[in-house]
């Protein structure tokens, strides 16, 4: 199988996340992104084909994963990063479009987005990845997952012995149990498990909720184009942590509540079509990071 991590479109996102700017993170992921995606992914499926190999993922980790932990050390709202999380299966969903056929990429936490849209199966990670980075979907990463994952562990000698044998015999112990539940038929109460002792804590894990990932994917399938998804995504990102709230079933800080209204202002400023919005983020981004001749720009 084939899979990687590829990164076109982080030369503006990182500082389109430390400024918490919304714009700029929807021109980094859909369409310097999703650009950069149909490339790489119509090469690989080509070459998965001529060598009898499965074209299997990509992973939006280097954006929303980064997104995430800088959330976690309180550098940038919750909100926005879940946010961020749901506008990354747009670039994401490209490599399906140009002939990738799962398991999705363990690290890209908006599998759960990408699985309701395509069908395919996905490798997820989360609680036995947190070797790698601690986050706040750790159980709910798994409610969905066809394979289940960790990552990179460093190679280090512990009481137990290697690291990378611990970590293994966590994973072991995880999928033993998921085989079970599914054989007893309690796939679906586990699930719900994982899905309730996650959802209510923190925006990010409340996106990836089933139902929510569910109504992003209605969102961006319903889109003219990747420009469009990007927007109707953090919308509906925006609109199910409203209603979180508003229901008593989501916590969600004071301090951050009003960046819900201005995430939303940011995307009622936005023009209608890419062209326009094309022309206005080319002046605003930093053009001395990217070629935007390798991005057809």
């Amino acid at each position: 199988m084939l899979s990687i991590e590829s990164v076109g479109g982080k030369e503006t996102h990182d500082e389109a996340l430390t400024n918490c700017d919304l714009p700029a993170v929807i021109f980094s992921l859909c369409v310097l992104g999703v650009r950069d995606m149909r490339f790489l992914w119509t090469e690989i499926a080509a070459i998965a084909a001529r060598h009898g190999a499965v074209a299997a993922g990509d992973t939006a980790c280097g954006f929303g994963n980064t997104a995430m932990v800088l959330a976690e050390k309180h550098y940038i709202p919750r909100v926005f990063a879940a946010v961020v999380r749901a506008v990354t299966a747009v670039r994401s969903l490209v490599a399906y479009a140009c002939g990738a056929q799962g398991p999705g990429k363990d690290c890209g936490y908006e599998n759960v987005i990408l699985k309701a849209i395509t069908g395919y199966p996905m490798a997820m990670e989360g609680k036995t990845a947190a070797c790698a980075h601690f986050s706040p979907v750790g159980n709910i990463a798994a409610a969905c997952c066809d394979t289940w994952s960790n990552e990179s562990v460093q190679h280090l000698k512990l009481l137990a012995g290697m690291a990378p044998t611990c970590s293994l015999e966590q994973l072991v112990y995880d999928c033993r149990l998921m085989n079970v539940a599914a054989a007893d038929g309690g796939a679906g109460r586990l699930r719900d498990w994982l899905v309730r002792s996650d959802a209510g804590l923190d925006p990010q894990a409340w996106v990836l909720a089933p139902v929510n990932a569910l109504r992003i994917a209605k969102a961006i399938v319903a889109a003219g184009d990747p420009y469009q998804a990007g927007i109707a995504a953090a919308r509906e990102a925006i609109a199910s942590i409203r209603e979180g709230v508003a229901d008593g079933l989501l916590r969600v800080t004071d301090r951050e509540k009003p960046w819900l209204d201005t995430l939303t202002d940011a995307l009622d400023g936005l023009p209608a079509s890419e062209g326009a919005f094309i022309d206005r983020m080319l002046g605003e981004v930093d053009t001395t990071r990217f070629r935007p001749a390798e991005y057809g720009l």
